[in-house]
């Protein structure tokens, strides 16, 4: 059963019984507080120029008329 929709539910119900029904949320929360970096967010130039090259890339193709 493992990789499928009914899997993944028998797994997270028994990590939910194993370790409360908090189990995810207490992951989650985990995961959030850990970060120290601050992401793009701490250099907004940088932040800018890197979504201003991404958005001049396009993955559509050019359309003849």
């Amino acid at each position: 059963m493992a990789g499928t929709k009914a899997g993944g539910q028998a797994a997270a119900l028994t990590n939910k019984k194993k370790y409360g029904s908090d189990f995810y949320a207490k992951i989650g929360s985990k995961g959030g507080k850990i970060g120290r970096t601050g992401g793009f967010f701490v250099n907004r130039d940088l932040a800018r120029l890197a979504g201003a090259k991404g958005g001049r890339i396009s993955r559509r193709s050019k359309k003849t008329v």
